[in-house]
């Protein structure tokens, strides 16, 4: 039976729109059965061809909350449409169906999905974003990257959860 490569992938952004805003991260977890790894890249490293290659061979992209903000997002800043390199299977709206509402870490909550950092938000990831780039703070990038990993693993923990194939 063949196995699909599955990516989980969640963006860390300076705003909330693709016209004033940049992409500082992106995160990807791929899965391939028992096979994964990990890849993030950190702007200036957020590019286009960055982002194809990091996807190569994938079938589907997971995400959560996706369809409004992070493929839009991407496809603004970068021009890419990730619907055209793979399937796109965002997790929130079968949370929905489920009567699972809220942002990731609230559906989080609800079903035990554990997390570290329980005192970042998107928020936060703004401001450690800023005080990485405006004074060369690495603790920040650290914290940020740490967000970024911790969102987009959960992301294969949620679809475990919900029973998703």
């Amino acid at each position: 039976m063949r196995q699909y490569l599955e990516a989980f992938l969640d963006i860390e952004t300076t705003g909330l729109s693709p016209e004033y805003g940049e992409i500082t991260v992106i995160g990807i977890h791929l899965s391939n059965g028992l096979d994964t790894s990990f890849v993030q890249l950190v702007w200036p490293e957020v590019t286009a061809d960055r982002l194809s290659e990091a996807l190569a061979g994938v079938d589907v992209i997971y995400t959560y909350n996706g369809s409004r903000f992070d493929l839009p997002f991407i496809t603004g800043r970068l021009g890419v449409d990730l619907e055209t390199i793979a399937g796109h299977h965002d997790l929130m709206y079968d949370c929905w169906d489920r009567g699972l509402y809220g942002g990731l870490k609230a559906v989080e909550r609800r079903l035990g999905i554990e997390r570290v950092l329980l005192d970042v938000s998107g928020l936060q990831a703004v401001q450690l974003w800023w005080r990485y780039a405006l004074r060369g703070d690495e603790a920040a990038l650290a914290k940020l990257l740490a967000y970024n990993r911790e969102d987009v693993i959960n992301l294969k923990v949620l679809r475990e959860r919900l029973g998703i194939d």
